[in-house]
């Protein structure tokens, strides 16, 4: 969300675009006004059971949302990137606890503020509405990947997910960050490191993946991956060539 080393017509566009999306009446515009805060990889941002005092914005970097349970098990529901917000559905205390993967910064809103401004602003309400949809069906599509799906489909819908937010337009093949360690994805996906580690591996085997190290990897086959991910989607996306589908068998 910051602009940096741009050049004058950039810094033109840039600034269009972002007055037509952060408005005055928008929430976007909320966070804007709020100064940035820098976190260290594995500091806190909130813990579980922390008061919802405030809405977070994550500016840069990814956070994940932690949950750990009575016998000292991490669960990690879900990860955060630059845009997403988090604490919107949060009644009274948070559920999760937030920590950094690598360096992070985030802005904060009063929960209070953000009340008082969808009361002054009928424009801000679908926006906060829509960002407590896309946190339900965020939750809804973790209990689909936990409850049904194998071990290489949970792999392949997480790096599925990974590559649709990250791929660039006519980019081949596709490279995905990998900012989280193995035990993250597998804390994620409900599985061991050593499963997590041995999926990646077929997958490179396939000719899905290549290039496989701990921070990186390239999708050489990102229809194959969305399909062994379960992921049956009508429309392609630009950067993904559409091919015949396979045989589940």
């Amino acid at each position: 969300m910051t602009i940096q080393n741009l050049s004058f017509s950039d810094s033109v566009i840039n600034a269009a675009v972002r007055q037509f999306h952060h408005d005055d009446q928008s929430l976007g515009a909320l966070f804007d006004k709020q100064p940035v805060e820098n976190f260290e990889p594995g500091e806190s941002v909130f813990f579980e059971d922390d008061p919802t005092k405030h809405i977070f914005e994550v500016v840069e970097g990814v956070l994940r949302l932690c949950k750990i349970l009575v016998d000292g098990r991490r669960v990690i529901c879900g990860f955060l990137f630059a845009g997403d917000i988090v604490g919107v559905s949060q009644q009274h205390r948070f559920n999760y606890g937030a920590e950094a993967v690598n360096a992070v910064k985030i802005r904060r809103v009063n929960r209070r503020a953000l009340e008082d401004a969808i009361e002054r602003s009928p424009r801000m309400r679908p926006q906060v509405f829509s960002r407590m949809c896309d946190e339900m069906n965020a939750l809804q599509q973790q209990m689909v990947l936990l409850s049904c799906k194998s071990a290489e489909e949970r792999v392949c819908s997480f790096l599925a997910k990974l590559m649709k937010r990250q791929a660039i337009p006519g980019e081949h093949p596709i490279l995905i960050d990998l900012p989280m360690t193995r035990l993250d994805m597998a804390d994620y996906l409900g599985l061991t490191i050593e499963t997590v580690s041995r999926n990646l591996t077929k997958l490179a085997k396939k000719g899905v993946l290549a290039d496989v190290d701990r921070f990186s990897l390239r999708v050489v086959k990102p229809n194959l991956l969305n399909e062994l991910a379960g992921i049956w989607s009508e429309d392609e996306d630009e950067h993904v060539p559409a091919t015949p589908r396979l045989s589940r068998h």
